[in-house]
């Protein structure tokens, strides 16, 4: 199937200048253009651009996605640089996403202490139970 630039921007959710700006990095090498100039992506082209949404979404720069595809195009010569590429940036996105997790605990930590409050009706008294708790617990163990 075929579709045009106005119809692939709504479906990824990105703009036809955002479109038009990876044509011109040399990100959408395989996009092949009508008779008269329009752009027509394929189901394939769709296949490229998640690609590139995602690694640019996991942090990786427009720089690093067109060596991607260039080594892509350069074809099995180029394996070993591909595979480390993804390696390396799975890496990337572990080390993230334990930093999230972190961040995350201490969320559920304050949400943990604000549904007390609210329970007592006081910061202060949610604050005293959780001391006592957590000497409970340290002294008890966990039950």
């Amino acid at each position: 199937m075929s579709y045009s630039i106005g119809q692939v921007a709504k479906m990824m959710g990105v703009t036809t200048h955002t479109l038009r700006y990876y044509e011109k990095e040399g990100l959408l090498p395989f996009v092949r253009k009508s008779g008269s100039g329009l752009r027509v992506f394929t189901d394939t082209d769709l296949g490229w651009l998640a690609m590139i949404e995602c690694l640019k979404e996991t942090g990786m720069p427009l720089k690093g996605i067109k060596q991607y595809i260039d080594w892509y195009q350069e074809g099995d010569a180029t394996l070993q640089q591909r595979l480390d590429m993804f390696l390396a940036q799975k890496q990337k996105v572990e080390e993230q996403i334990a930093l999230y997790r972190k961040h995350l605990d201490k969320i559920n930590y304050k949400i943990s202490l604000y549904e007390e409050a609210v329970r007592q009706g006081s910061w202060d008294k949610a604050m005293e139970a959780r001391k006592l708790n957590e000497e409970k617990e340290r002294r008890f163990g966990k039950k």
